[in-house]
């Protein structure tokens, strides 16, 4: 049997199996999330790690070590079901090919609960956020910045991903209300920094004018931010999740905007859920943690380090 340690990562059939938070012999909760790489999911298992030190309980996280990777994914809850968890608390990889695998923990009477990435399935309840008008509001912000004219690349993140879908679709819902801004075309930067900074490079060879970056998260604005620099160029950029950087950039003026979608709270709030449900309590089978646009006109809440903030209590977020 594979043994799980309580200080390093283990390499497991290609995948990580981190250790979690071992407060109690409470109940077991497996976590998955995307990857390792976006501070935002760091900030998710946090979150977890967070609620579950509150209740007593236990936490084991599955993470991909290749970002995204369906295969690893569906390996780790092969891995999972040996643990035999109390609960489940779930992001797909991609909302479709994890269906099934998702159903497992169904088929075994584990409840799951969906999270950032809805599915189809039964589940206790989804936590997650209005997508759409995370992209709309953030390409409101840069279409105004931009004074409603100029030219704009917008990055996606994984088309697998229905943040990014959605996102997407809200980011053209607002430029059809700005005839004054050209969209160049939307291309891929996966949710990761590399592929960002790779695909901004070859934009910029393309068109010798981008007066504005739309990215759908914050990571892939620090890729695109690095491909304008290297190439001696500027643009207005605007991401989302209010990662640390973007407000660090935000504040020394070279982000115009970022909108607060919060894996953190978003995670913190599937914890609670599914807590609340192994205790026999009843939760909304839908749940959507606000999001907030974030300029330097409101920057001071969101200065405090992801690693610092605390979870918002469940009726903060559940009214």
């Amino acid at each position: 049997m594979r043994k799980i340690l309580a200080t390093a990562a283990i390499v497991a059939a290609g995948s990580f199996l981190l250790p979690g938070a071992a407060f109690a012999d409470g109940p077991l909760i497996a976590v998955f999330t995307k990857n390792n790489t976006n501070p935002a999911y760091a900030a998710a298992r946090r979150g977890v790690d967070l609620v579950a030190k509150e209740e007593g309980a236990r936490t084991m996280h599955f993470v991909p070590e290749k970002p995204d990777n369906v295969e690893q994914q569906k390996s780790l809850v092969v891995e999972a079901l040996e643990q035999k968890p109390d609960l489940v608390i779930f992001v797909p990889v991609d909302d479709k090919a994890m269906v099934e695998d998702a159903k497992k923990f169904t088929d075994a009477g584990i409840p799951v609960v969906s999270f950032v990435n809805r599915l189809q399935g039964t589940f206790v309840t989804h936590v997650g956020s209005d997508d759409h008008a995370v992209g709309y509001n953030g390409a409101k912000a840069l279409f105004e910045g931009m004074d409603g004219k100029g030219k704009v690349l917008a990055i996606e993140g994984n088309p697998a991903a229905p943040t990014s879908r959605n996102r997407v679709a809200g980011m053209k819902d607002a430029a059809a209300e700005f005839p004054g801004i050209e969209v160049l075309g939307v291309v891929t930067g996966m949710y990761q920094k590399p592929a960002a900074y790779e695909v901004t490079v070859a934009a910029l060879k393309e068109h010798p004018e981008i007066d504005g970056i739309w990215a759908a998260n914050d990571v892939m604005v620090y890729g695109a931010f690095d491909a304008l620099n290297e190439a001696g160029r500027s643009a207005k950029l605007v991401g989302a999740n209010g990662l640390d950087g973007a407000i660090r950039m935000i504040e020394d003026g070279t982000m115009l905007a970022t909108v607060e979608f919060s894996a953190f709270k978003i995670a913190c709030t599937a914890a609670r859920a599914g807590l609340k449900h192994l205790k026999g309590e009843t939760v909304p089978a839908d749940i959507t943690v606000p999001s907030v646009l974030i300029d330097k006109t409101n920057l001071a809440p969101w200065k405090v380090p992801l690693e610092e903030r605390n979870c918002p209590s469940w009726e903060e977020i559940v009214h």
